[in-house]
């Protein structure tokens, strides 16, 4: 438990974490969803998303929020596959100057939105293009506890990923 008494967030990205990719494709299992929705079937990626992964991300003691290009399609694509309720959906600012002089820097584009977004709260972010640049302006601009936690596009998220998740939010 944080010291505000809210739970921390998990700001969770889709194209890496849950649908992994840069791989031969006949590497990556396919799973059917057991539900008929023709947004949900749509895109032909979304066929490796492991609905696996829904019972293990509602089981981690935090808030999760959908922080990904996808923005309200998460809900509409991916929460039913994953057998999770409609969650919190960042929604990303227009680019600003200083954004833009961010990514000049490496920054990472979401990196201030979901500083903003988090309000103080201790947050995790599952991505798979956060930097130690990130980590560092993290740190420097965000009073809570915060992981940035990358995972590999090639497999998505694993079992050492919910280790290291578990591990974190257990302390945060």
């Amino acid at each position: 438990m944080t010291g505000t008494g809210q739970r921390p967030l998990l700001f969770l990205d889709v194209d890496g974490p849950l649908i992994p990719f840069g791989a031969p494709p006949e590497q990556y299992p396919t799973y059917r969803p057991d539900f008929d929705s023709t947004a949900a079937n749509s895109n032909p990626l979304l066929a490796r998303v492991n609905p696996g992964h829904g019972p293990r991300l509602a089981a981690l003691p935090c808030d999760l929020v959908w922080a990904t290009t996808w923005t309200s399609d998460a809900n509409e694509c991916l929460s039913p596959r994953l057998g999770l309720p409609q969650l919190p959906v960042v929604d990303w600012p227009k680019p600003s100057d200083l954004e833009e002089q961010d990514e000049l820097d490496g920054l990472h584009w979401k990196t201030r939105a979901l500083v903003n977004w988090a309000m103080g709260r201790p947050f995790a972010w599952v991505d798979d293009e956060s930097t130690d640049i990130d980590r560092h302006w993290v740190r420097a601009h965000h009073g809570a506890h915060a992981l940035l936690h990358r995972v590999d596009p090639r497999q998505g998220l694993a079992e050492a990923d919910y280790t290291a998740l578990g591990e974190w939010l257990s302390r945060a």
